[in-house]
């Protein structure tokens, strides 16, 4: 079996979030989303496992983007947690490899 964790941190809200994902057959999923953020503990609710294949085919139609469409609004739409989800389902079943992702920001005087 086939298990991962990510940590996320979601930005100027504060939120870390911690994504385990495991799998046993490369393809099915069990997902468990541990945040202090209630919208995206919600989440869980509706992705408790995804078929990796079927989420990739279907792309922003799949399970997991079809449930943070439901349950994240407003300021909540801009979060990057949904995008790590995402992406630790593709490193749990060896679909993506397990790199690290950043955003940087920069204001017009170059600091941030």
């Amino acid at each position: 079996m086939q298990k991962i964790q990510a940590k996320i941190n979601a930005g100027i809200c504060g939120f870390i979030t911690m994504v385990e994902a495991q799998s046993s057959d490369e393809q099915m999923v069990q997902l468990k989303i541990i945040s202090p953020c209630e919208t995206i503990q919600m989440l869980n609710e509706f992705i408790p496992e995804v078929d990796a294949y079927t989420e990739i085919g279907q792309g922003f139609k799949g399970m997991i983007h079809q449930a943070v469409q439901k349950t994240l609004k407003g300021c909540c739409s801009g979060c990057i947690v949904p995008s790590g989800i995402y992406k630790v389902m593709q490193v749990v079943t060896h679909l993506a490899l397990p790199a690290s992702a950043t955003i940087e920001f920069k204001t017009e005087e170059g600091k941030l």
